[in-house]
């Protein structure tokens, strides 16, 4: 009986644990892969058990009681260290295998993941991949992610790290405007041509155009008769021959492949290589987190192949 006891209480904390970092019991039982009345009927054993109340419950919102925000970051670390054993154990099995989930902004997941993910199925049947794609940063080690792919400097020094590949940014459009615009030889004659921005979900701002001039990286930002905030509505602006936009070469390289578009300006692209693969301390030694990586770089480059 003891056993059961304490075995309902590890599972409340784990489940108080998760819901106190997401802010929602719906949240915390799609991580945690069970019903969101199992979530609340394990947090409501716990309170009982503990007599404290952990959260303030309205219809809108769930927010940690004091008693709750004392007793939250140990809890977090009673769950760090469950999946720290679960990932050990994963370890000691030769072939990759379980669920992994991935973490990635929505262009690279999906112009690189997303199309990778079959092959990489075939390679590994034994791992399920859940990817999930979202434009802002998400905490890794409180939504149990296994990896991320981010663009852009890490700030977050509890993450393990990997570049991927480089990659441009170069200026494409359709072989259908330039027939009948022309083709700019230089960043300068953009003035006289019909452009498309690219706006960040994040702030609002529009994304700087960067050019290789002589020895110096400069930025400018066109005069756009059509702004959008997703690189697939850039995309099918210069497919439908709306002008010229800048991408980064992964996002276009299909397109270039078939034909669609055409690069330009490239004698100016500048180089990147901000792209990274990250993941928790505690993913370090979980196969299926090592194959995934090795794929990732293998899908990057072969995406730089063709583009360049």
């Amino acid at each position: 009986m003891k056993e059961q006891i304490a075995l309902e209480r590890l599972t409340g904390l784990i489940a108080f644990a998760r819901a106190g970092s997401m802010g929602s019991y719906t949240a915390a039982a799609r991580s945690l892969a069970i019903s969101p009345s199992a979530v609340s009927k394990s947090i409501q054993r716990l309170e009982q058990n503990l007599g404290v109340s952990l959260f303030t419950r309205t219809t809108r919102s769930l927010k940690l009681t004091p008693e709750g925000r004392d007793l939250h970051e140990r809890a977090l670390l009673l769950l760090r260290a469950a999946e720290e054993i679960e990932q050990l154990a994963k370890a000691a099995r030769a072939e990759p295998s379980g669920t992994l989930r991935v973490a990635a902004s929505m262009p690279i997941g999906i112009h690189v993941i997303a199309p990778a993910l079959p092959e990489f199925r075939r390679r590994h049947p034994e791992v399920m991949v859940d990817l999930r794609l979202n434009d802002q940063f998400v905490d890794l080690v409180e939504e149990g992610i296994d990896v991320a792919v981010r663009i852009g400097n890490l700030a977050d020094t509890r993450l393990l790290s990997r570049k991927l590949a480089r990659h441009l940014m170069c200026c494409y459009a359709s072989p259908a405007y330039l027939a009948a615009r022309g083709t700019p030889y230089h960043p300068n004659e953009l003035q006289v041509h019909e452009t498309v921005n690219l706006r960040y979900q994040s702030t609002g701002h529009v994304m700087p155009w960067p050019f290789r001039i002589g020895d110096r990286d400069i930025e400018m930002v066109p005069a756009s008769g059509i702004a959008v905030d997703a690189s697939e509505a850039l995309i099918a602006t210069l497919v439908a021959g709306g002008g010229i936009g800048i991408s980064a070469s992964f996002v276009a390289a299909p397109y270039v492949a078939r034909g669609e578009l055409v690069p330009v300006l490239s004698d100016y692209a500048v180089e990147r290589d901000n792209i990274t693969a990250v993941w928790p301390q505690s993913r370090r030694s979980n196969p299926a987190v090592r194959v995934f990586l090795s794929y990732l770089q293998e899908a990057f480059q072969e995406r730089r192949a063709v583009s360049d």
